[in-house]
């Protein structure tokens, strides 16, 4: 894979630089998405149409666009000179990454009951967002990425790992009981109650939210702080949307209960 990074990019200072401007490019998906988002749904699950393309099944959709998020980075950290995996935070943060994507490509696609077909457009744009992204994190922590000897102590790391740990098992709480709200062979939805969703709508996105605002504290760099704000524009339109679903659904939906945040919004 070094001959094939090395054919792309004529020196390390240029890989860097177009890594930086991948992350700040990102903020400027993050920011045109963001807007979009406030006249079209992301159009899968419960929202999926058949306009934007033929559909896919729902968990080889889920598969097949997590699987670069946690392949890319393993052939990097395995298959190039990553001159920075011998380092603990490095280690550590690319650990973060691929726990999440290991259970997102791994373990959670087969555990969907009944869900709606993706359409093809929705999987395509997942798919190309996990190879571009499963890059530029992990390349830029295997092979760039410079911490102080003593980062792994520093309180924003410290701080950066408890809300990313805590993050990930409400999101994989909130999931959860999402699926349990369907015995085998149900496709019908039904109010989510227990753990997180006694106080938001959106637990489940409540929790990669806050799990990958963990990792961009922690990284402390541009490409995790635009993953970060990438999924807060996405997820956060997302988590309003099934709010408003729900209200609009069930009469006896708990009305202390907000979207996103409790008690706020």
């Amino acid at each position: 894979m070094d001959v094939f990074l090395s054919w792309l990019f004529s020196s390390e200072v240029q890989e860097l630089y177009i890594l930086d401007c991948m992350a700040y490019f990102m903020y400027f998906m993050a920011a045109f998405t963001f807007v979009s988002l406030l006249f079209q749904n992301v159009p899968y699950g419960r929202y999926a149409s058949s306009k934007y393309g033929f559909p896919v099944d729902v968990k080889f959709a889920w598969f097949i666009q997590e699987l670069p998020s946690l392949l890319l980075p393993l052939c990097l950290v395995f298959w190039t000179s990553s001159s920075k995996t011998s380092l603990l935070p490095n280690q550590l943060l690319i650990g973060m990454f691929l726990c999440h994507y290991v259970q997102r490509t791994l373990i959670y696609p087969f555990l969907i009951r009944g869900g709606k077909a993706t359409p093809f457009a929705s999987f395509a744009l997942a798919f190309a967002f996990c190879v571009y992204n499963g890059y530029m994190q992990v390349r830029y922590l295997s092979h760039y990425a410079e911490y102080p000897a003593d980062w792994v102590t520093h309180p924003r790391f410290i701080t950066g790992s408890a809300l990313w740990l805590i993050g990930w098992l409400m999101n994989i709480h909130s999931d959860h009981i999402l699926r349990s709200l369907r015995k085998p062979g149900e496709t019908g939805y039904k109010i989510p109650r227990g753990g997180m969703f006694e106080f938001v709508s959106g637990a489940n996105f409540l929790g990669e939210i806050t799990e990958w605002a963990g990792f961009a504290l922690a990284g402390r760099s541009a490409h995790s702080a635009a993953f970060s704000v990438f999924t807060t524009a996405v997820l956060a339109n997302r988590a309003v949307a099934h709010h408003k679903w729900y209200l609009a659904k069930f009469e006896d939906y708990p009305k202390s209960r907000k979207a996103l945040i409790p008690f706020v919004f």
